[in-house]
């Protein structure tokens, strides 16, 4: 391991503490005094993504990782919750333990994800993951997630229509000397 600032190979271990899933660890630089944090995490055996074509490819975090930022983006989410997200979804797929995993399987564990997330990021991973050929396509999609039952908790989403609902208040109580 080299210093990120000078390059340096002559490092000492300041602190180690054990973090969700591995080990983080600052670090010092004995030639510039430069401290930094490192994070050591197990490499699992990796499993292959069988895609729509038959290909194969290397199961890649960072890809998914993509494709949820992108469905996410410009959205009202928690910090850290679309690494929570991937993070989740990979467990999963380790945890099915196979070698090889087709990307629909991937793909429909990002859907179900993504609806109890937020809505508009789900339609908008399903407009690329279904191909949706024409806009009726879409809008019966739309109309599904209108209609379907066992959605996301209504504080989940932001609302866009004003609470028309009207407050019930109680009688002010008086107070007894």
């Amino acid at each position: 391991m080299k210093c990120p600032y000078c390059s340096s190979t002559d490092l000492r271990v300041i602190d180690s503490r054990d973090v969700d899933d591995g080990i983080r660890r600052r670090r010092q630089c004995s030639a510039c005094d430069s401290r930094f944090t490192t994070y050591e995490r197990p490499q699992l055996g990796g499993f292959y993504v069988v895609k729509r074509d038959q290909r194969r490819e290397e199961f890649s975090k960072d890809k998914l990782l993509s494709g949820l930022h992108k469905a996410c983006e410009k959205r009202p989410l928690p910090a850290g919750a679309v690494d929570k997200l991937a993070d989740d979804i990979e467990a999963e797929l380790y945890g099915l333990g196979k070698a090889e995993i087709p990307s629909s399987t991937i793909g429909d564990m990002v859907m179900e994800k993504l609806w109890a997330l937020d809505n508009i990021a789900y339609i908008r991973f399903a407009s690329v993951y279904r191909k949706f050929a024409d806009i009726t396509a879409l809008k019966e999609e739309v109309d599904n997630v209108l209609n379907r039952q066992g959605g996301p908790p209504a504080s989940a989403q932001l609302s866009l229509l004003p609470d028309t609902r009207k407050v019930a208040t109680l009688p002010k109580r008086r107070r007894s000397r």
